[in-house]
């Protein structure tokens, strides 16, 4: 679990990067690492940056402070997340310190960056909008290394199974709030409401007001052995029976004032991306008619399921060659991320060297060297700087082409894009035929013999 939290430096950048760099906090220095900026000298790059900006206002960099949990990661992986979160959040554009504080009981990042970029020299935006990115980006690392999330106010958490399947479309809790949702924004009023969730297959209980009525309305959709209560506590804030003809209430009323002139339908949901409705249940033995249309609606999704992915074999192929083009590209994406970011930060000294190397060249000549160099101290440091990088990456600075890298670096951002691309499809691709394969084989009862072998090899391995 991280807590982000974020705020403007307008005049004390070296005073903010000597604390965070402080050996004592820092396992001596060890936990801390940079982008585009010498440790020691990073002042002098911001302030490199600072000056071809064009923009207005006094905001010199900013402090990003990133907090775990006492006891949840160990220093390497809490630095390592933030090394993550710097990157994904900069973009490899702006100079950064980062440094891991490990003093208190929960260690936690400290990242100072540049307000001003490297490549377009424009400021960095501070909204709402970046502090919801930043968290959201946070998380994401957070649940990629196994820690936990903080669950936004207002929503109710989540198990991992439940965030897994939320995030393919197939939780029955996400599968409900999505059909409350929707029915809200399609009924007439709170009876009418009711009335179509009944429709949608599913049944009700305490849905009547009074004082013999149930506190809780509960819904328990086709496939679910009990009721769920519709509340806050389960859905998050406004899903309480209250709350729900309220919204319901205040959307029609709204609509009589400002009529839409025209509507369109709800997409409906193809048959082929649904589930199997598991008629097993007691409820759907006791009840033909039930039993009947759910059987109706299994066949249904399982031709559609068979006409779009073909046979339980095909399936089967094209699962792992999508899962195996997913991931193979996912890996180059990464590998391209950290050339990506190296490539931008020797093109960042590149410029760099270039730009100061006169300053250099003059104090080299100049007559009275100290004269010289108090007067351009920044340009003298930055040169420095530069051509101690650039012989780190093994660079001639006599040889550099800074046109030609910035062409190769474009042709690499335009190569990720595309990757990225392709891994989003072969994802999506994997997990509906995944979906397909599971409705097929479960509606011929295959699914079913796989379960039951999987529960006998568990346990033979457990009697071993």
């Amino acid at each position: 679990m991280a807590y982000t939290r974020i705020h403007a430096i307008k005049a004390t950048v070296q005073k903010a990067l000597k604390y965070i760099c402080n050996p004592e906090k820092t396992d001596g220095q060890i936990l801390i690492d940079s982008f585009a900026c010498g440790i020691e000298i990073a002042h002098y790059d911001f302030m490199d940056a600072l000056s071809k900006s064009s923009g207005v206002g006094d905001k010199q960099a900013f402090h990003l402070i990133q907090s775990f949990a006492p006891g949840e990661v160990d220093f390497n992986t809490a630095h390592q997340v933030g090394i993550e979160l710097a990157d994904k959040l900069l973009e490899n554009k702006y100079s950064y310190v980062i440094a891991t504080h490990i003093d208190k009981e929960h260690c936690h990042n400290h990242i100072i960056f540049c307000a001003v970029d490297n490549v377009d020299h424009k400021k960095y935006n501070d909204c709402k909008r970046t502090y919801r990115h930043i968290r959201n980006l946070s998380d994401e690392l957070c649940r990629e290394h196994g820690l936990s999330v903080i669950i936004p106010v207002g929503q109710k958490g989540k198990s991992h199974y439940e965030w897994q399947m939320a995030k393919v479309g197939t939780s029955w809790k996400a599968q409900m709030k999505y059909d409350i949702d929707n029915t809200i924004r399609e009924a007439h009023s709170y009876e009418d409401f009711i009335s179509r969730m009944q429709t949608k297959g599913y049944e009700v209980k305490g849905e009547t007001f009074g004082d013999n009525a149930l506190k809780y309305l509960s819904f328990c959709g086709l496939g679910q052995s009990r009721f769920t209560r519709v509340s806050d506590r389960n859905f998050g804030v406004g899903y309480t029976k209250e709350a729900i003809r309220d919204r319901i209430e205040k959307r029609v009323m709204t609509q009589e004032k400002f009529p839409v002139k025209k509507k369109f339908p709800f997409p409906k949901r193809p048959d082929a991306k649904r589930t199997l409705i598991d008629t097993d249940q007691e409820k759907f033995q006791e009840n033909g008619a039930l039993k009947h249309w759910a059987d109706i609606q299994n066949l249904k999704i399982a031709a559609a399921s068979y006409a779009e992915g073909g046979s339980v074999e095909e399936l089967e192929r094209k699962v792992a060659e999508k899962n195996a083009t997913a991931k193979a590209v996912r890996n180059a994406v990464v590998d391209l991320e950290h050339e990506m970011k190296a490539k931008a930060e020797i093109l960042k000294y590149a410029k760099q060297y270039m730009a100061n190397r006169k300053y250099q060249r003059g104090y080299e000549k100049a007559t009275d060297q100290d004269a010289y160099f108090r007067s351009h101290e920044a340009q003298i440091i930055l040169f420095g700087g530069a051509e101690n990088m650039l012989k780190r990456y093994g660079i001639k600075a006599t040889s550099l082409d800074v046109e030609k890298m910035q062409a190769e670096y474009d042709a690499m951002a335009v190569q990720k894009a595309k990757l990225k691309k392709t891994y989003q499809t072969a994802e999506k691709e994997a997990v509906e035929a995944d979906k397909q394969l599971k409705n097929i084989r479960q509606y011929l009862g295959l699914e079913r013999d796989t379960q039951e072998k999987e529960k006998t090899n568990k346990k033979h391995d457990i009697s071993l």
